[in-house]
């Protein structure tokens, strides 16, 4: 869960290549609200030994990763008890948006163990000088703590094939302080 401008698309599109790669079936959708004004960009991806549908069923998420807080608080409402919620500390401004406090009050619905909010956005831009290498930052994370599983071969695999080479260094650099940090 997203806004539009964050790069979940070429986000889905790396972990879609990675599970790929590590050989399993995949599928993904896509849902763009008014993306191109930030607005809510939703994607279901399910990759396994075989799978028939890209759409995840209400309460039966894995992980659900959030490029901003708000947005992933929707999914909060779609997902299981089971759900591992991975989110960027990031609310987008916009007049009356709920302030973090808000927003960590009704995070704290989720199981402790189950949540993990990581500042992607302010890391990347302090030691990388870009934030928007933290939808890649978040995946390295996902990686290196096992919420995700997917082999860090594959997933730097996929991103040799998904980014543009103008910008492949600088998500391995995202991938790589994740994993390190």
């Amino acid at each position: 869960m997203g806004t539009g401008g964050q790069g979940l698309v070429t986000l889905i599109s790396i972990i879609n290549e990675a599970a790929f790669i590590s050989g399993y079936d995949v599928k993904s959708a896509e849902m763009r609200g008014l993306s191109q004004r930030g607005g809510s960009v939703e994607t279901n991806i399910r990759f396994g030994k075989k799978v028939y549908s890209p759409m995840v069923q209400n309460g039966k998420a894995d992980l659900v990763l959030g490029l901003e807080m708000i947005e992933g608080l929707r999914a909060f409402l779609k997902s299981g008890d089971k759900a591992k919620f991975l989110m960027n500390k990031f609310i987008l401004p916009f007049d009356g948006a709920p302030s973090e406090r808000e927003v960590m009050e009704l995070l704290g619905k989720i199981k402790k163990d189950n949540l993990y909010i990581v500042p992607a956005s302010e890391i990347c831009k302090k030691e990388l000088e870009n934030e928007i290498v933290s939808t890649t930052y978040l995946l390295g994370y996902a990686v290196s703590k096992k919420l995700i599983p997917l082999r860090e071969e594959a997933v730097l695999r996929a991103l040799d094939k998904v980014i543009n080479p103008k910008y492949l260094e600088l998500n391995r650099k995202a991938f790589q302080l994740a994993k390190n940090g």
